[in-house]
């Protein structure tokens, strides 16, 4: 359903366009058709001048629980050779060439965590709870976390997040570098908004180069992207991923 995804451009902030997960009575887990009402949206913005800025938001007291796990199953029961609908919007996000900014207030988990690493500024409440339980499913990392989080945070820091499945606290997700700013819930997404107004008023063409620079080599995320998915969608098929969705859907 498109509605479980909002587009919208707020009046008080000219330039910037925010992508609103909206799925509260499933904790904003995500479909198939959300990443694609998501893809869609940030290649539109990709080719608007008029949008300056990006920024992802979810409901209260959840940016995400991560992927929807009955759309898990359907697809490892499906037998497709077709990529997830997740690669797509992960391309998307790693490519866009906007400032991206995202709020986050309480469960971020899965890709609810490993989209703000292609964010460029992420606030969170001080109630937020990062992790990404991918072995947990029979799964493995995706959207370049493997790259990125060690680069970002070392590797024990890493290993403990991709690996072991710990959750962060919003302050050890600021102390690793993984965000940028600790909230109270009814500031994210007034600050997060701010944020982004501010970005989008500033010179587009200096914004434009000087995040290119500071982001790097794009290239070498597209390629881990890849390496991962190939790992992930062999994982998604296997009896043990299976096993874990199936158990997960009976809780």
């Amino acid at each position: 359903m498109t509605d479980h995804i909002l587009i919208e451009r707020p009046e008080a902030h000219p330039g910037v366009l925010l992508i609103r997960l909206n799925r509260p009575e499933k904790k904003n887990a995500i479909t198939a058709d959300m990443y694609r009402r998501m893809t869609a949206a940030l290649e539109d913005a990709e080719n608007d001048d008029a949008v300056r800025a990006i920024v992802f938001l979810g409901s209260d007291g959840c940016f995400s629980a991560g992927n929807d796990m009955a759309d898990f199953l359907a697809y490892a029961m499906s037998g497709s050779n077709e990529p997830p609908a997740a690669v797509d919007f992960l391309k998307a996000l790693a490519t866009c060439g906007k400032p991206l900014v995202s709020g986050v207030d309480g469960l971020a988990i899965g890709i609810g965590t490993t989209l703000h690493l292609h964010c460029d500024l992420t606030i969170a409440s001080d109630r937020s709870l990062f992790k990404t339980p991918f072995v947990d499913l029979a799964l493995v990392p995706e959207a370049a976390s493997s790259l990125l989080v060690p680069r970002i945070a070392g590797h024990q820091r890493a290993f403990a997040l991709l690996a072991a499945g710990e959750g962060f606290s919003a302050d050890e997700a600021r102390g690793a570098g993984l965000i940028w700013k600790v909230v109270t819930p009814a500031e994210v997404e007034t600050e997060t908004l701010a944020l982004a107004g501010r970005l989008a008023a500033k010179p587009a063409g200096a914004m434009k180069i000087a995040r290119n620079l500071v982001r790097g080599n794009t290239g070498e995320v597209l390629s881990r992207i890849d390496a991962e998915m190939v790992h992930f969608s062999a994982q998604l098929k296997s009896a043990e991923a299976r096993a874990a969705f199936e158990a997960f859907l009976k809780r």
